[in-house]
């Protein structure tokens, strides 16, 4: 009788342990957040990158969950299409699905998720064509060579973990270089290079008169919580200037981990956080500013979530030859746009050349005549380090002057270079180091020898 008693009292404080964990921060976001983020980016790496799941997991997953990586395991099912992670198998378990065109959705349950659903791809990734004899005209080759080379880990190293790179100019491909594994035709994650793709959608709807990203009112998901929210702007959000609680600390325990990885539908988590400052009044980088103003965008490109993804493909992305891109959506269908694009590092390359060509596609404009000074001017309160939806370098020292970028977590660099006409693209998983990339975009920078600008020489 008394065995049973201290069994049962056992039993009690452990299933009280289990509670109040479950309660607590560590249960309720830090765990979740830790089997989330193993279930998604092994699902993306393998079903949308291409990669090697091992591989990326190594890489870009464990050295973010640190002693935890060995609490954490998952399980990979390639015909079903999904990825299933736990810590020991049993607790805070998180499944992430793959969808043909949409890539992966962690699908927490209890929500309206259509796992029959897809949207493919209608055409195949383009590659661009290494132009070698515009290379060897404009730049010093061995220079060039030995600067790209740089950019990847030496033997024995491994701490950058450079996975791609390459080099467009005066928008032809002059250099690319691939670590073992990837190719040209890896899909990369660009993390919050994403933020600069959805900015450039805006761009693109203000052209087309469906958007005023300076007025009020058109931010749906904020005006159903307030009326009052209504003045905050689509540029507030794109400029990190909204006002509201969604802290990104990057710590498991922080707002954005708990919108990442725990919730099904983003832009209301990101809507209904305090509202802390006026728009404008504050600048503080926060993903779920970007989620907010995606929702906004997404809304003017259909009803359904196919009609929305067709229309992304066919105005943002086709136009500029790019047919690799996926951008990856919520439980509820809303876009991910602060931060789940994948695509080729040529077609982020186009992405990056459209701000090189002003906004212009052969005869089309297809961003206001402003729009490039509009991102690449620095927001108040941001120390001169971000513009809307793009990073300024905050060394001038070695970049050239007038070099903006688009920049995501793990040194996923897009830099845009307009006097020297030139564009550097970087894709790799570096954590706690140096990643050499604003060294790389200098060194290719100084290895050009003949430094001529096309659009000077038209006018």
């Amino acid at each position: 009788m008394t065995k049973r008693i201290i069994l049962g009292g056992v039993a009690a404080l452990i299933a009280g342990g289990l509670v109040a964990l479950n309660l607590s921060p560590l249960g309720r976001i830090y765990l979740p957040a830790g089997t989330g983020i193993v279930a998604k980016q092994v699902c993306s790496q393998t079903f949308v990158a291409g990669l090697d799941p091992d591989h990326a997991k190594t890489i870009y997953i464990d050295p973010l969950l640190g002693a935890a990586a060995g609490l954490i395991s998952h399980d990979l099912d390639r015909e079903a299409g999904e990825v299933r992670a736990s810590v020991f198998g049993l607790f805070w378990q998180q499944r992430a699905v793959w969808r043909d065109g949409l890539g992966c959705t962690l699908v927490h349950g209890g929500h309206d998720f259509d796992r029959e659903l897809s949207v493919p791809l209608t055409q195949d990734f383009i590659p661009l064509e290494l132009d070698t004899a515009h290379r060897d005209a404009n730049f010093d080759t061995a220079a060039l060579d030995t600067v790209i080379a740089a950019a990847f880990d030496a033997p024995g190293e491994g701490f950058r973990n450079t996975l791609g790179v390459a080099v467009l100019h005066q928008g032809r491909l002059v250099a690319e270089h691939y670590a073992p594994g990837a190719s040209r035709e890896t899909r990369f994650h660009g993390w919050s290079m994403t933020k600069s793709a959805v900015t450039t959608l805006a761009g693109m709807l203000e052209q087309d008169g469906l958007i005023d990203t300076e007025a009020h009112g058109q931010v749906p998901a904020l005006s159903a919580v307030d009326p009052a929210y209504e003045d905050v702007t689509i540029e507030d959000l794109l400029r990190m200037s909204g006002g509201f609680a969604i802290a990104e600390l990057n710590d498991g325990f922080d707002p954005n981990s708990d919108m990442l990885m725990t919730r099904s539908d983003m832009p209301l988590f990101a809507a209904t956080r305090e509202r802390l400052h006026g728009p404008g009044e504050h600048w503080q980088y926060m993903s779920g500013n970007t989620i907010m103003a995606t929702d906004a965008l997404q809304r003017q490109l259909g009803d359904s979530l196919p009609e929305q993804v067709r229309a992304l493909r066919a105005r943002l992305f086709e136009p500029l030859g790019i047919h690799s891109a996926i951008m990856e959506p919520d439980e509820t269908g809303h876009f991910q746009g602060s931060s789940y694009l994948y695509a080729t590092a040529h077609d982020w390359a186009r992405l990056a050349q459209l701000y090189l060509d002003d906004g212009v596609v052969g005869e089309r404009r297809l961003l206001p005549e402003d729009w490039t000074e509009r991102v690449s001017t620095p927001t108040e309160g941001s120390n001169g380090l971000y513009g809307m939806g793009f990073w300024l370098p905050e060394d001038y020292v070695n970049l050239p002057e007038g070099t903006y970028m688009m920049r995501g977590f793990q040194s996923q660099l897009g830099i845009i270079m307009p006097n020297e006409d030139l564009v550097v693209v970087r894709f790799g998983a570096t954590n706690g180091g140096p990643s050499g990339s604003y060294d790389l975009a200098a060194g290719v920078a100084a290895a050009l020898v003949n430094a001529g600008n096309p659009h000077d020489q038209d006018m």
